[in-house]
């Protein structure tokens, strides 16, 4: 059984917006109301996961270390699309053996904001957006019909939360409060919004 997510990642024109909930679920059951489901890897790369709480935690801790040795061997910070190369390769390494998890990495480098999915296995899939989870299905249509790429961070901000929002009313693995990350080229900002509403 694999806990539930709506995890969502866009990027806008000065940055990229990552949110999740915090609902973590084990078959029918909540086992609890306040798990981090959004990362920051970096003041300028941040991830979204879903699947097995070990599994992305773990993942997260390595890749933090290996952002901090790539920084101090290179004398420079790690770009987006390095970090993502750097997950698909582990992913891809215990594909006989997979982590349970699918992760959205994001982040503003030199040359702008960079969003990546990634599966089980390391497929690597450069997009304007991404989506992760369980309440998958009841947000991507959200995104393709109001996502663009001109958009503000504070639009991009509604946006995500109106797109996990609405997984929330018909996922049941999904809710309890929503975690955003927003990074822009001047750093990270984190938010915590609480949901009051079906019962919450």
């Amino acid at each position: 059984m694999v806990p539930g997510a709506c995890g969502v990642a866009i990027k806008c024109k000065e940055g990229v917006i990552l949110g999740n909930d915090r609902r973590a679920t084990w078959g029918y059951t909540v086992t609890n109301k306040s798990t981090q489901k959004v990362f920051k890897i970096t003041d300028h790369i941040g991830l979204a996961a879903y699947g097995l709480i070990g599994d992305f935690q773990i993942l997260v801790r390595i890749m933090r270390a290996q952002a901090n040795l790539y920084e101090l061997d290179a004398n420079q910070r790690i770009t987006t699309k390095s970090l993502a190369k750097l997950i698909s390769n582990f992913l891809y390494s215990r594909k006989m053996a997979p982590l349970y998890t699918n992760i959205v990495v994001a982040g503003v480098d030199k040359d702008g904001p960079k969003l990546y999915s990634l599966d089980a296995i390391g497929s690597l899939i450069p997009d304007d957006y991404g989506v992760t989870g369980t309440g998958m299905l009841m947000s991507v249509g959200i995104l393709e019909a109001e996502y663009k790429t001109d958009m503000t961070i504070e639009e991009g901000t509604k946006l995500v939360e109106r797109t996990i929002r609405n997984a929330m009313k018909r996922d049941a693995m999904t809710g309890n409060g929503i975690d955003l990350l927003i990074i822009t080229k001047d750093g990270a900002e984190e938010k915590y919004i609480e949901i009051d509403e079906l019962g919450e």
